[in-house]
């Protein structure tokens, strides 16, 4: 069996942790523009001042940090840091052929602590808690690629 399949029970667990990442990844992106556009504020560049469809009435004070808009745009930012890497391991991951279940808990377990990290970001939990939800997903891709080390270096 190829393992780059649909017909592969470890792929389609791949492919579903990491679909649901990429929506987060991009819902976060639209999740700040929509915050942008509720506070007509946290704009990031000097050149966005300019009039345009949707800012009609461009400020200075537009370009000031706003913590409701930055908060999106740090949770978008942290996203983009760690969820590429689990991309990487985890499609190598599968071509080691783990087994199933092994799979579902690891890639299903990253993508439950990125969301419970985001859920904890956006309530404004301490750093703990937002550490605990991190120190979790970042266990399971450097354990997915210490795996994938040992069963290529041993041959398997």
């Amino acid at each position: 069996m190829n393992a780059l399949t649909m017909e592969n029970p470890v792929f389609a667990t791949y492919a579903i942790a990491a679909a649901i990442m990429v929506l987060k990844i991009m819902g976060q992106g639209w999740m700040t523009v929509y915050r942008m556009m509720r506070s007509d504020s946290g704009l990031a560049s000097p050149e966005d001042l300019r009039v345009g469809l949707i800012n009609k009435n461009p400020r200075a004070e537009q370009l000031e940090v706003n913590d409701y808009v930055d908060r999106s745009r740090r949770m978008h930012r942290n996203d983009l840091e760690n969820i590429p890497a689990f991309f990487a391991a985890g499609l190598l991951f599968v071509a080691v052929g783990p087994s199933v279940l092994q799979a579902q808990i690891l890639m299903y377990g990253f993508v439950a602590a990125r969301l419970l990290h985001a859920i904890a970001y956006a309530t404004k939990q301490s750093h703990e808690v937002r550490a605990t939800f991190y120190s979790v997903g970042s266990l399971i891709v450097i354990y997915m690629a210490l795996y994938t080390l040992v069963a290529v270096a041993s041959g398997s």
